[in-house]
């Protein structure tokens, strides 16, 4: 059900020509270790003037926003609601248009998903966007996704998280990204978010 959900979405964001990429679990689940994931997040690289196109691809794709007031809900928060008229699963668009965020959509890969091709995020991204939200699940998941991907561009990962921590004042995420490739090379304990 998820698969189609995606696929069907993407090809209507594609027809509007509204840039995206899959992130969150079912990245994660293209990635890393199987796992339990109830909704589909996606990443769009407009802002919340492209609100119009969006809700014309949400209608497209047989989905429905769950707030009352789509616009107002957008405006605060950048981020729309939606679900599958049938199945009632939760796909949360994301309004994003920094220069991250550009450069992440620009990099996701092409994956082919019931006959479609759908955006997802790159495996380095997916991993800084697991840091970044830093709750354990995320931590988790990072972790899984660094594992099967050993020879992903931790340079690349190392860059974006030094930004972030330069702008998140009190926020390490560059060194909790080395304390995560340490514990998977055994030479520490796992990372523990409660120390």
């Amino acid at each position: 059900m998820f698969e189609k959900i995606i696929a069907r979405t993407a090809s209507a964001l594609k027809r509007r020509k509204i840039p995206y990429m899959i992130i969150g679990g079912q990245a994660v689940l293209l990635y890393g270790s199987p796992r339990l994931t109830k909704d589909i997040d996606i990443t769009l690289g407009v802002g919340t003037e492209k609100l119009p196109l969006l809700e014309d691809s949400i209608k497209e794709a047989a989905l429905e926003a769950v707030p009352e007031d789509p616009a107002g809900f957008a405006a605060r928060t950048f981020v729309l609601p939606a679900k599958d008229k049938k199945s009632g699963i939760r796909v949360d668009f994301i309004f994003s248009f920094t220069p991250y965020e550009r450069l992440a959509i620009s990099r996701a890969r092409d994956v082919r998903l019931a006959g479609s091709k759908v955006k997802f995020a790159s495996v380095e991204d997916v991993v800084i966007h697991k840091i970044f939200a830093g709750r354990p699940r995320d931590i988790e998941d990072a972790r899984s996704v660094l594992v099967k991907n050993p020879d992903c561009d931790t340079a690349y990962i190392r860059k974006w998280l030094g930004e972030f921590d330069r702008a998140a004042e009190g926020r390490k995420f560059r060194r909790l990204f080395s304390d995560i490739l340490k514990s998977i090379r055994g030479t520490q304990a796992p990372y523990n978010p409660r120390k």
